[in-house]
């Protein structure tokens, strides 16, 4: 179609109370022009709106499909969770179990001091020290200093290893004069507890 072609003298003097009567141009340039502005008012007032709700959901839908597999995971693994934990409350109480009581400290420190002793070792310091609080237990430290050999040095620590309750060694220090071996070292024993007391 060729606008030179186009007669515009039929645009004028139109009755708008009566389209019917319009030449075709311009019933065909009239519906055009409100095909345009009803779909650009459903955009507008419509469309937009909707894929902006369409974007957020289909982010919400991300996010609910991450959450889905966490949990599924979970859910799947449900049984080996449950088992393990009963295997950690069944460790966990062995080892309390291990943890000396307020009447049993003494009898660890004789037993410790006895390690020393049957090793050959001779005791230049054994101090137990202030107790020290934390969440569930109570450490408790143990000065000692000790002279013999290296092979009964060996011997003692293994022996404090093998007691039947949970003693730590902690910062060995074996110095020599002239013959004789020094060890200085802290062992810590830890005591369960009961009820924050």
């Amino acid at each position: 179609m060729n606008l030179k072609n186009i007669d515009f003298e039929q645009f004028k003097g139109l009755d708008p109370n009566d389209p019917g009567s319009w030449p075709i141009l311009v019933k065909a340039v009239a519906v055009i022009v409100a095909c345009i502005v009803v779909l650009f008012a459903g955009y507008w007032f419509d469309t937009q709106h909707q894929l902006t709700d369409l974007a957020k959901a289909e982010k919400k839908e991300g996010e609910l499909k991450d959450t889905f597999k966490v949990k599924e995971l979970k859910a799947i693994n449900l049984d080996a969770y449950k088992k393990q934990m009963k295997e950690m409350e069944q460790s966990f109480g062995a080892m309390l179990r291990q943890l000396p009581s307020k009447t049993e400290v003494a009898e660890l420190l004789v037993d410790i001091s006895q390690a020393g002793l049957a090793n050959g070792l001779e005791f230049e310091l054994f101090k137990p020290l202030a107790e020290k609080p934390a969440e569930f237990y109570a450490e408790l430290p143990i000065d000692v200093k000790v002279t013999g050999t290296y092979h009964d040095f060996g011997n003692f620590v293994s022996d404090v290893a093998a007691l039947p309750r949970i003693v730590t060694l902690h910062d060995i220090t074996i110095t020599t004069k002239g013959d004789v071996l020094s060890m200085s070292t802290t062992a810590k024993t830890y005591r369960y507890l009961e009820d924050g007391k």
